[in-house]
């Protein structure tokens, strides 16, 4: 008997963060017996933060898959309110085994309504905007809670596959990847994380960041708002 591929779905929108998406896609479309779908809502081209993916599949026009994967992104906030998005988010992760994000992409997660109470990761910059889906916000770089696996910022994504790959194919396949792969990270510099980065180098980084987080908490707000009418309509 012929067994299905185990099916991995990236939902991705405009405005991603592309590492965020392809970094694990690197490592998954590696996965034994296993199908990569790329899928987006009106399908086609979708322009990420410099890089456009062709051809992508309508995510409407996908019935099941085992995992669904939603990367993060400067807009992520502002997805987190497209309601026919949301939907196909919230369709598709009920038929998966694994309900899955990197970086913000946990919001949009949390705005589809798959977060309450449950532990995820997320940017460190945005992590306190997860319980306003009453997630529990985490600091793990992957953090698992039942069928949920969040990774934490950008490259923290290929970490986040690593544990899928383990949890799928089992620690050998995944360590043979990794091997393929050469990852073996040595960064020149320890400053990627607030706790290690140079005082100098985290104020500036606030303050750049600072424009943004105004409207972003704004467009969670929003988000957790219409997911708490929608839930009292039940």
């Amino acid at each position: 008997m012929t067994m299905s591929p185990f099916r991995v779905v990236f939902a991705i929108y405009p405005g991603m963060t592309q590492l965020d998406f392809t970094g694990p896609y690197q490592f998954l479309s590696r996965l034994p017996q296993g199908e990569v779908v790329v899928a987006s809502a009106a399908g086609g081209n979708v322009a990420s933060e410099g890089l456009i993916f062709a051809a992508t599949q309508r995510l409407a026009d996908i019935s099941s898959c085992d995992l669904i994967c939603v990367p993060g992104g400067a807009n992520a906030t502002t997805v987190a309110l497209d309601t026919d998005f949301i939907g196909e988010i919230r369709r598709l992760a009920f038929t998966a085994r694994y309900v899955t994000s990197v970086c913000t992409g946990s919001l949009i997660l949390g705005a589809a309504g798959l977060l309450k109470g449950r532990r995820a990761a997320c940017h460190w910059a945005w992590r306190h905007l997860l319980p306003l889906y009453d997630a529990i916000a985490d600091e793990g770089r992957v953090v698992r809670d039942g069928n949920l696996i969040t990774g934490g910022g950008v490259t923290a994504g290929i970490d986040f596959a690593l544990a899928v790959l383990a949890e799928v194919a089992g620690a050998t396949a995944a360590q043979a990847i990794q091997l393929g792969l050469e990852y073996a990270p040595a960064p020149p510099f320890s400053a990627g994380h607030p706790d290690s980065a140079p005082p100098a180098v985290l104020t500036a980084y606030r303050e750049r960041m600072a424009g943004l987080l105004p409207l972003r908490e704004a467009e969670a707000r929003a988000a957790a708002e219409r997911l708490a009418a929608m839930a009292s309509e039940r």
